[in-house]
């Protein structure tokens, strides 16, 4: 791993997010697109980002199963696959997804600036599956009055949860994430007395304090969404966003789940859509509805570069000389840079 840069998965979490998902249209060309801006992206990042340099913006770039397959075939990251539905008391979606960017900033218009530029070079490729401008609320408070990610890594630990080790060796360096949208239901949610939406969360909603065991239900999120595998146990990094259009009466959250295994994750929703034991879901879900639900593969930075290096080379164009006859043009290109070479910053 020494010789890979991983994508910045474990960066610190931030005041805005835009979240884009998008399947690749049928093509060559469009496979083409999506590749020559693997190899691009550093440079936008670094171009947009430069303009503040305190706005801490970054991009995760991640694949699909069926999007992995297209673009690169052989070999594949281990776990990846597509998401699998869950059907309990309640319904795990699974909805389309070939690319995922997740934009990270301090401000929503770096945010808005990568993602339009990203976009500007996709163009006619790729169609957006779902967008998603998503806001941290006051004290990191999920739009339902709780503190969301009280217990994620920091640091060491969550490097140690989401980047892949020797256990996938020719991928190490890389990661999974998990991503849904749920909607909530805020006029059933709030009509709740708040002593029963705390035995919902399984922490008490003002000071953030996680309710002992002994009154805390076993159908309780936090108790539900705890994995642990031989006396450990298993981390995951979420970096969840509010997002919500007023006028629309829409209000929800926004899952993102990155961890070195999707296992992890999958079991973690398998516990709240079916229970644990069967039966014991989470009542969360009786407020808020899973409207998506798709599964990516975060390669390492170094792939992503690697990818542009190792495409094979446009054919020079030819142009007519004054005998009519084809020779290739007098530089030898088309003429069209990548950012990655025409930057002169960093």
């Amino acid at each position: 791993m020494s010789s890979v840069v991983s994508q910045p998965v474990a960066a610190k979490l931030t005041k805005a997010a835009i979240f884009l998902v998008a399947t690749i249209n049928p093509g060559k060309e469009n496979e083409a697109a999506v590749k020559a801006l693997c190899g691009d992206l550093a440079a936008l990042l670094r171009a947009v980002g430069f303009r503040d340099l305190e706005g801490r913006l970054s991009c995760v770039m991640a694949f699909g199963s069926d999007a992995w397959d297209r673009l690169f075939g052989a070999p594949r990251p281990k776990d990846l696959h597509p998401f699998r539905e869950i059907r309990g008391v309640h319904h795990a979606v699974s909805t389309p997804g070939d690319l995922l960017f997740h934009i990270r900033a301090t401000r929503m218009d770096l945010c808005f600036e990568l993602a339009t530029q990203i976009m500007g070079r996709l163009g006619a490729a790729v169609s957006v599956a779902d967008e998603v401008h998503g806001f941290n609320y006051f004290d990191d408070r999920d739009l339902i009055g709780f503190v969301d990610g009280t217990e994620n890594p920091v640091d060491q630990a969550a490097i140690a949860a989401t980047i892949i080790g020797e256990e996938d060796a020719a991928f190490a360096g890389g990661s999974y994430v998990i991503v849904q949208k749920y909607l909530h239901n805020l006029k059933g949610w709030n009509a709740l007395p708040v002593e029963a939406q705390e035995k919902i969360i399984g922490r008490t909603k003002l000071s953030d304090i996680e309710l002992d065991d002994a009154v805390k239900p076993a159908s309780a999120h936090n108790a539900l969404t705890t994995i642990v595998e031989n006396g450990e146990q298993l981390e995951i990094l979420r970096d969840n966003m509010s997002f919500g259009e007023v006028g629309k009466g829409a209000f929800g959250t926004y899952f993102i789940g990155y961890a070195r295994a999707p296992q992890r994750i999958e079991q973690m929703l398998e516990n709240m859509f079916v229970g644990r034991p069967p039966g014991n879901y989470d009542r969360l879900l009786d407020f808020s509805r899973a409207v998506t639900g798709t599964l990516f593969f975060v390669p390492t930075a170094t792939f992503l570069e690697d990818v542009a290096a190792s495409a094979p080379a446009t054919a020079e164009p030819a142009v007519e000389d004054e005998a009519g006859s084809r020779r290739p043009a007098p530089d030898g290109s088309l003429g069209i840079g990548s950012l990655k070479h025409e930057a002169g910053h960093g």
